[in-house]
């Protein structure tokens, strides 16, 4: 089959997978009968595995500086291998701890951890939450919450996030951390020698509050990140725990050619960052399967490791150098300027952006942490950002592929509307839904389970999560992958879909809506208005003669303004005054930045720029 059918927005398209595209063909009828008469429109899109995905409109051609994380980012760890060796290293660093060597049996599952989950220190709860905090799925240990049991714990289903309280599971390091909270509440909350208290356990005179082991997990994860064997054990079997992709150097190479500067901002520290940098670089070529093997720095501007996000985007540490032959940090702060080919530790954002001379928008940075890479670099200090959502290649997968699902609760929505077709307030009788109801409920289960045990991480059924109001508020761009952008010319413009609400997704174009008694009239009336309301004037849809009948308006207007008080009414702007998310340069924002051919215009051009007084 070479062709698939979507529905979305009301819409119908055909995907075609030879050509990897999309086609609308949505009959419209813009004069309400029924046929076609507008050409179907074609969308090219590339396959969706090679996409970048705009939140917000980008043009690459202004972007002067590509700013990269390192961990899951540049360098891509393998799932689960990695966060298995995670989970194995924590559990025997509580076990040294004091907890029971029996969590050692834990197992690591990949199908039900995701991220963006919020853990209530509380009650020792998983949440899967809205962008507002309703809670959308609520599991005790391995316990799926019933809709009474999670209300008894959460009035109306919501929950503040509160610091204090709740612990956000944002990345893709706290996907092994996230499965152990779950182990262990199962653990004691069922194990014969504990009792279950609302807000921990008991065993005897000893009470372990959820909360108590929550820290516990934290600060061990944070010592097996610090000083643990973590770092250790992956640099010893890279190959194992590591990605490497023949197409990283060319990406780079390209960018910089493209004329635009590359740096490396890491929290790594130096040794690691250089064993892993070295590895994922270990090609026998170098940009281009024709040059020879260079050093993986040679393809970066400026090198920051030890950077401390999200601190460094506020008050920073001191920038030191770094002695690349032994690792040790040279004494004394580092006054610039810095230097291709050395390494720098440390800083803050704004000493970094003095040194390189960058605007916040001049640079587009790019990394996998929602909060420390994301948040904090645009709403801090106003870069733009890429995030890299490795968990889209599955998402995407399941969106394809179960398709059927999709199209299942368009058709149950359709039923819907249809069993209220023709009813309004008059009526007494209410339409017995109880079945349609429980067929979205299980199409909806189904759908997430499609995902895995806590569904997709960007939805619950219709509904948006937490992590998906993150991605969309702060990431301009998301992809699986940075490299991505091998497919697109650095010259591209990422222009951001409409964000269409209700009213404008679900009513069609064609539809006419006439308008009775507006509470509100924003239209501005005209000469043509007032004599059209006094009936002795004929509404035409001649395009040109509304043109004449505005010219007419805006000259009667000016001549009557030179004899009455003068400003009585705002003048209609002539140029473009709203600021759309096209992310146009400065020149091209400005219409009075004209070039010295542009501005050598005659009488009649300086004549339609004026603003009628």
């Amino acid at each position: 089959m070479s062709q698939k059918r979507f529905f979305h927005d009301g819409n119908i398209f055909n995907y075609s997978m030879q050509e990897q595209s999309f086609e609308c063909v949505t009959p419209t009828s813009p004069n309400g009968s029924g046929v076609c008469d507008v050409p179907v429109k074609k969308y090219y899109r590339k396959a969706a595995h090679r996409r970048i995905f705009v939140n917000r409109s980008l043009h690459l051609e202004n972007i002067k500086f590509y700013g990269f994380d390192m961990d899951y980012t540049l360098a891509e760890y393998k799932s689960p291998q990695y966060e298995q060796l995670g989970f194995d290293l924590v559990k025997e660093r509580l076990v040294s701890m004091g907890y029971p060597k029996e969590i050692m049996q834990f197992e690591y599952d990949p199908s039900f951890p995701i991220r963006g989950l919020w853990f209530d220190t509380l009650y020792g709860n998983l949440l899967k939450v809205d962008a507002y905090g309703n809670i959308l799925v609520c599991v005790h240990g391995f316990e799926f919450l019933k809709h009474s049991q999670v209300y008894e714990l959460y009035p109306n289903k919501f929950l503040k996030l509160d610091e204090s309280r709740v612990y956000v599971l944002n990345t893709l390091f706290n996907l092994p951390e996230t499965y152990l909270l779950a182990c262990l509440v199962d653990f004691f909350t069922n194990s014969s020698e504990y009792t279950e208290d609302r807000t921990g356990v008991k065993a005897g005179e000893l009470f372990m509050s959820f909360n108590s082991i929550f820290q516990d997990v934290r600060r061990a994860v944070d010592w097996v990140h610090i000083q643990g064997d973590l770092k250790k054990r992956t640099v010893e079997n890279l190959d194992y725990y590591v990605k490497k992709d023949p197409r990283l150097p060319m990406v780079l190479a390209r960018i910089r050619e493209s004329g635009a500067k590359v740096f490396l901002l890491t929290n790594s520290d130096y040794n690691f960052s250089n064993k892993i940098m070295t590895y994922i670089f270990d090609f026998p070529h170098g940009a281009k399967p024709d040059e020879p093997h260079r050093d993986w720095k040679t393809y970066f501007d400026v090198i920051v490791v030890d950077a401390r996000k999200p601190l460094f985007f506020g008050e920073g540490t001191i920038l030191r150098q770094v002695d690349t032959e032994t690792g040790a940090l040279k004494i004394g702060t580092h006054m610039g300027p810095l230097q291709p080919g050395q390494v720098y530790s440390g800083g803050s954002c704004e000493v970094f952006t003095n040194f390189i001379n960058a605007k916040g928008k001049d640079v587009l940075y790019i990394g996998d942490h929602i909060f420390g890479d994301i948040l904090k670099s645009k709403k801090i200090r106003g870069w733009r950002t890429f995030l890299v959502v490795p968990e889209l290649v599955q998402e995407l997968h399941v969106w394809t592929d179960k398709c059927q699902f999709f199209a299942e609760l368009q058709q149950l929505d359709c039923q819907l509307g249809e069993m209220y077709k023709n009813l309004d307030s008059s009526n007494k009788e209410k339409p017995d839904i109880s079945k349609l109801r429980a067929s979205i409920r299980d199409v909806t289960h189904k759908m997430d389970m499609a995902y895995g045990m806590m569904g997709s991480l960007f939805r619950s059924g219709s509904r948006q999560t937490f992590f998906s109001s993150q991605v969309v508020r702060y990431a301009d761009l998301y992809a699986a992958t940075f490299l991505n952008f091998i497919y697109y010319p650095f010259s591209y413009m990422f222009r951001a879909p409409a964000m269409l609400l209700p009213h404008e997704s679900t009513v069609a174009h064609e539809q006419r809506y006439q308008i009775e008694a507006p509470m509100i009239q924003r239209a501005r009336p005209t000469k043509a208005d007032s004599t059209t309301a006094s009936g002795s004037h004929v509404a035409t849809d001649n395009g040109a003669q509304v043109v004449k009948e505005v010219e007419k308006e805006v000259e009667t207007t000016t001549d009557e303004k030179t004899v009455t008080v003068p400003h009585t009414r705002p003048s209609t702007p002539r140029t473009v005054t709203h600021t759309h998310d096209e992310d146009y340069s400065e020149e091209e924002s400005d219409p009075n930045n004209k070039s010295d051919g542009e501005n050598a215009d005659d009488a009649n051009g300086k004549e339609a720029r004026k603003t009628p007084k």
